[in-house]
């Protein structure tokens, strides 16, 4: 692996011949909410498996952490969803997650690492939280055509009253529960396939499971992709483990996306001073896996 830092504005991370990936960091549209996000991904056979400011969602970009509800304000970008009136444009709600600086970008053998610091604000620029995120890129592996992204985020409350952190749902739409770290997937792969351990399709909506896999053909090339989005033993997602309890937010129409939600039917309220952590990982893969292939590549990776 090697990585390639054009210095304020991205950084990109290659295998082999491919560009696996661009971590962009440099601020764009208000409007959008600005914030780093992860596009393009590639499988390692060269497949874009993310979409970028698509006419639908401009602020949709790649895989980004979003924070669609904040105490009243929207770190999520574009139209802000109030009950009883839909979504409005309300500019005055939108924030930003700011890039503050590095504390690693690295590539050394089998492993690269983007370690970032970054604050949260609101509309008008007061921060409300820092963020200590870490991207790490391994297990490339060529026999499985897949490689894994490991996604980590401890975020702390620096005001001096509660955040609440929400969603469409909590504010009064059903079943719109997306908010945390969300992918859009490439047009080509609207209509694709949903799969859970137990669950399929859209009725993976709203429901806990370890993971979630998504599988989309591609346009212009030969071939299929899966993407598999996990969460570290740590998240609750069974609603046992004493924590926020973790719901998926799906989608395969009208376009692509999964988000693993930290606040689909219930708000998560962070105390002053608190933090909140969260592991996620996505493993990008060529072909089409089912879910015995999902759940043997799974065990076979610790975390």
């Amino acid at each position: 692996m090697r990585l390639a830092h054009t210095h304020g504005d991205r950084i990109e991370l290659r295998s082999g011949a491919v560009t696996l990936l661009s971590y962009v960091y440099r601020p764009e549209s208000a409007w959008e909410a600005p914030k780093p996000y992860l596009h393009p991904l590639r499988t390692l056979s060269g497949g874009v498996v993310t979409d970028y400011r698509p006419n639908d969602h401009r602020w949709h970009k790649g895989l980004q952490l979003t924070a669609s509800h904040l105490s009243g304000q929207n770190l999520w970008g574009g139209n802000s969803y109030v009950h009883g009136e839909g979504y409005r444009a309300l500019p005055e709600r939108v924030g930003s997650m700011s890039h503050e600086g590095f504390d690693e970008v690295s590539a050394d053998g089998g492993r690269a690492v983007i370690a970032e610091r970054l604050v949260w604000r609101n509309h008008d620029g007061d921060a409300w939280a820092d963020e200590s995120r870490r991207v790490e890129i391994h297990d490339i592996d060529t026999e499985a055509g897949a490689w894994t992204l490991t996604w980590s985020d401890a975020i702390t409350n620096r005001r001096d009253e509660p955040l609440r952190l929400g969603s469409p749902t909590t504010a009064g739409r059903e079943m719109a529960g997306y908010t945390g770290l969300f992918w859009r997937g490439p047009r080509a792969f609207r209509g694709g396939r949903l799969l859970g351990p137990e669950l399929e399709g859209e009725e993976l909506m709203g429901t806990q499971a370890p993971w979630v896999a998504y599988s989309g053909e591609f346009d212009g090339i030969d071939g299929q992709a899966t993407l598999v989005f996990a969460h570290a033993p740590e998240n609750d997602h069974t609603g046992a483990g004493g924590q926020h309890p973790a719901h998926w937010f799906v989608r395969s129409d009208p376009f692509a996306a999964v988000a693993p939600s930290w606040a689909f039917y219930e708000e998560l309220v962070l105390q002053p001073g608190d933090t909140l952590t969260r592991r996620w990982r996505v493993i990008v893969a060529d072909g089409r896996w089912e879910r015995d292939d999902i759940a043997n590549y799974l065990e076979r990776q610790s975390w």
